[in-house]
């Protein structure tokens, strides 16, 4: 009998160890997928300097080499390429917030793309740059005719030094409560790959510019963007692959800023936006 119960015990003490491990481990997820880091202004002899703290990711799996297939198989490394790309590589990534398949590995690089993010709040417009981040645009025009964008929340609000809205993890969705837990999988969803970093080059991030949120390596871009409602240039570094332009519905982001949080990330700066933004849909449109 005693044997019993001291395996019992033991048994539960692992459980609670394995309990413990998972639960550091989702901390641990989040803290990495989001985009820009936690933001810290320091001030010295009167001058404020502000740093990107960065979070690194995760090991993304290792897979097979990609074909030149319909539907690309994943590469073992996502690998940087000249613009526009006539090939496209994307490597295995987690967590997978939404199951999609991979995009092609031979993306449409002389065609012309128009994104409409159709929103609780109105309709916002991109324009994207497809010459000058083929495969950014490859990857994002696949997901958003997958409705891999479908029903998700527009999950963080970025508001001094760098202005942004942040939308694309699956894990924030139209229904979920976005109460900035640090326990929460919501900032680190992924579309099951990431992909290298393009359009780097002098890149500026200008009121209007849509970027890909990274976990500060330039081959860790999934499926997680923001666009810039206020001069960014000064706070970001080249780093995030400016992929659009908004034409139109920037007004909306911005009156969503006014508005603030609702509660703040700790760990990672910013907050959950006060005014909900539920993507419904995004539609894409050969121009």
């Amino acid at each position: 009998m005693a044997g019993k119960n001291e395996r019992q015990r033991r048994q539960a003490r692992e459980k609670h160890r394995r309990q413990q491990e998972q639960r550091l481990a989702r901390q641990r997820q989040v803290r990495r997928r989001w985009a820009i880091g936690t933001l810290a202004v320091l001030v010295a002899a009167g001058v404020g300097t502000l740093l990107l703290i960065f979070l690194p990711g995760g090991t993304p799996k290792k897979a097979a080499s990609a074909s030149k297939s319909p539907s690309a198989s994943p590469t073992a490394t996502a690998t940087a390429v000249a613009e526009p790309a006539h090939h496209c590589s994307y490597a295995s990534a987690t967590p997978v917030a939404k199951k999609v398949s991979f995009p092609a590995a031979t993306p449409d690089y002389t065609d012309s793309y128009q994104a409409t993010l159709n929103t609780n709040q109105g309709k916002i417009t991109f324009n994207l740059l497809n010459n000058k981040a083929t495969c950014t645009v490859n990857s994002f025009v696949h997901l958003a005719q997958a409705g891999y964008f479908d029903n998700t929340q527009c999950h963080r609000l970025l508001t001094s030094g760098i202005y942004v809205l942040q939308c694309g993890d699956p894990y924030a969705t139209a229904t979920a409560k976005l109460d900035c837990s640090s326990t929460s999988k919501i900032g680190s969803g992924t579309p099951g790959y990431d992909f290298a970093s393009e359009n780097l080059t002098g890149a500026k991030y200008p009121a209007g510019t849509v970027a890909m949120a990274n976990e500060g390596s330039a081959t860790t871009n999934g499926s997680q963007f923001f666009i810039v409602f206020k001069d960014s240039t000064s706070g970001l570094t080249a780093s995030y692959t400016p992929f659009a332009t908004v034409s139109s519905g920037l007004g909306i982001v911005q009156n969503v800023a006014k508005d603030g949080y609702s509660c703040q990330y700790a760990q990672s700066g910013g907050g959950a936006p006060k005014k909900k933004v539920i993507i419904d849909s995004v539609t894409i449109k050969k121009t």
